[in-house]
This record gives structure tokens, sequence and C-alpha cells, in this order.
């Protein structure tokens, strides 16, 4: 008979792992599912950044909730090197948005406005070319300046799952690699669910949480909850390793800790495609190379593409079904900045069957799913 477990998590990548890792650091015995590589994989894609600025504009609840997170990153950073002992690349300290152009700098002049009227606490400067330069020497001509604020940073996002992962099972949790859920029915007594897999395991958990990336709308469907969730692809390019030159997280450019550049992304709507195009690399490049020409003599060693999981209006979801107590779902396409408060504060929160953290304007229920 299969045991059942206080909490199944389904969708290993950046969310699903947060939130199976908070759980578990609550004693709740905690299963993670994993589609496996096979997954379109934001969590394997993306750039890196724990990005504040400008996030959640026209949304106060979705703003403050972000601004938490980015408050909670430090303490994330440093838990999960303690517990593991894996240095996920973390560094704070404020991020900038490359300017080039008057037109951009009143932009950016404009969100800040936007962002203290509408109650955002957060500091966003703006820096002159010089200011900038004193920064960043290497910037090119066209640059006009940037703003900054206090609580933008970046992180490894493979060194961010592999930690959360690990920490899951340090605290007594189970990871289930190459693990598809399927079908989703409810246990005979009522009081907990049963996953069955496309691998013929099932498994039976007392709570469920279905954080499935682009699989999460069949699986939702399935306690009840509809749910429109549309692919967008962003495509990024590396370097090699060149000397260091930029310390800060930006919009466009970034340098690892490694040492090789990431040069992105873009937003594209192209269904299911995680592929590239000469196109949207050559821009890619020129963008990066007009905020710092020396990379002109950098070569390129990769490209990819991954799939965002966009909602109609590209906010996250945090819901329970109605029909089926117990069963809920996460999505967003901020897995990276929302990791903090997803493993510290939302993860231990389901563990316990509530949705209590996560802010309540962020159901489905604002969505018309007729026109979809």
């Amino acid at each position: 008979m299969t045991a059942c477990r206080d909490l199944i998590v389904i969708g290993g990548g950046l969310i699903g792992s947060a939130i199976a890792w908070g759980a578990a650091r609550t004693g709740a015995d905690t299963i993670l599912l994993d589609e496996g590589d096979a997954a379109l994989r934001a969590s394997r894609g993306n750039f890196g950044l724990v990005w504040l600025q400008g996030k959640g504009m026209g949304h106060p609840d979705y703003m403050d909730w972000s601004l938490r997170a980015g408050r909670l990153w430090p303490r994330l950073a440093e838990i999960l090197n303690v517990e593991t002992g894996i240095d996920i690349g973390w560094r704070g300290g404020g991020g900038l948005h490359f300017c080039l152009s008057a037109q951009e700098m009143q932009t950016r002049r404009d969100l800040i406005r936007l962002t203290a009227a509408q109650g955002g606490d957060i500091s966003i400067q703006m820096l002159d070319r010089n200011e900038l330069k004193s920064l960043v020497p290497g910037i090119g001509p066209e640059v006009t300046g940037a703003s900054r604020s206090n609580l933008d940073g970046e992180v490894n996002p493979l060194l961010l799952l592999r930690a959360l992962q690990r920490g899951l099972q340090m605290h007594g949790g189970h990871l289930h690699p190459n693990h598809q859920a399927e079908h989703i029915n409810v246990s005979d007594d009522g009081q907990g669910f049963v996953i069955h897999t496309a691998y013929k395991k099932t498994f039976a958990a007392k709570k469920i949480v279905i954080c499935a990336g682009l699989g999460t709308t069949a699986l939702a469907r399935q306690v009840g909850i509809a749910l429109p969730l549309f692919p967008e692809r962003g495509q990024i390019v590396v370097t090699e390793r060149v000397r260091p030159f930029l310390g800060y997280p930006s919009n466009a450019v970034r340098q690892t800790m490694e040492g090789t550049v990431l040069l992105g992304s873009s937003h594209e709507n192209a269904g299911f495609s995680t592929g590239t195009d000469v196109q949207t690399i050559a821009r890619l490049c020129r963008n990066g190379t007009r905020i710092f020409p020396a990379l002109r003599a950098a070569r390129l060693i990769r490209a990819w593409g991954a799939l965002r999981i966009m909602t109609p209006d590209g906010l996250p979801v945090y819901e329970e079904s109605e029909t089926c107590p117990g069963a809920f779902v996460v999505t967003c396409h901020s897995g990276v900045t929302l990791a903090s408060v997803h493993g510290l504060e939302l993860g231990p929160a389901l563990a316990n069957g509530s949705l209590s953290p996560a802010p309540p304007s962020m159901r489905s229920a604002r969505f018309d799913i007729s026109a979809y």
C-alpha cells in the first residue's frame, strides 16, 4: 500500500523545489516529483537575476510580495550555504538598468516616480554617465546613464536549484526525478490525493501543490482549477570567460562569477519552440556591445532558448481548489526572484494547508477562462 505523505509537490523547477524545501524544513513529510530533463525547464535557461526595479507596477500586492522576496534573499543564500555547503553565487548590492538615450533615462525617472506613488518600498536612484562610469569604467559612448536599486541581485540558477533539492533531501524530503505526474485522484476516504505518474508509479499525500510549469494547466484542471498559461521564449547568448569588468547585475549584460558573460534576453511568441535564431542572437550581441564595446573581442560559445510560463496578465497565481480542498496551484514567471519568499514563507505555510503569505488578489478568478 502506498504510504500517505504530508505533501506532494509536482514540478521540480525552482518554484516547486523552493516550496518543497521550505515545507520539509518544518518537518513535513514531503515528496518532490520532477518530470526530468525532458521538461521545458525555465529554471535551467534563465538569466539568473533577482530583479525588483519596476516589478509589480500597477499591482501593489504583487509589488509588495516581490519586494518582500528581495529582502529575504540574503537570508536564503546564507541558509542554503550553511545547510548544503553550496555557494549559489548570490550577489546583492543593487542592480543597474543601462540607458542608451535621453528618452530611456526619462522612462526610468518616470518608473521611479510611479513606484513611489504606488507605495513601493525600494530605493531606486538615477546615475548620470559620469557617476555610472565611476562604477563600471568600461561603458560605451552611447550609454547615457543607469538606474540603480538597492534590492536587485543575481544568482547562479543551476546552483540554486541544486541547493534547494539537496536541502530538501537533507531535511528528510524525497526527490523523485523522471516522474511526470499524469493523473490526480482524490483518495477513497476523501482525505487526500493519489498521484499516478507516467512510469506507473503511485504516490499519496494529504495535500498537493501543482507547480509544473507549462504542464500546470492540464493538471490543475483535474482538481477543478481552470488556468490559462502561455509560453514566451527568451534567448540568451553566453561568451567565453573574460577578465572581470562588471561587478553588478544588470538588465542586459551579466558577468557570472566564473567570468562568462550572459547577453539577454528576448521576449518572443514562438509557441513551444526553445530554438534560437541568428537575428535575435545578433540583436542581443549588438545591444551588449553598445553597452560594453570591449565585448566585441569576446568569442561566443553558446546560445539557447527557454520558455517563460506566462499568465494573460503576466502575474502569478496562488490558488487552492474549491472542489478539492488541499490541492494548490502555484505558478509565476519570476521563479528566481520569488524563490526566497516561496522557500522561507510559502512552503512552510503550504505544509500546513495555508496560502496565507501569498497575495489574496493573485487568484485565477481574475481571468475570463472562456476567452482563452
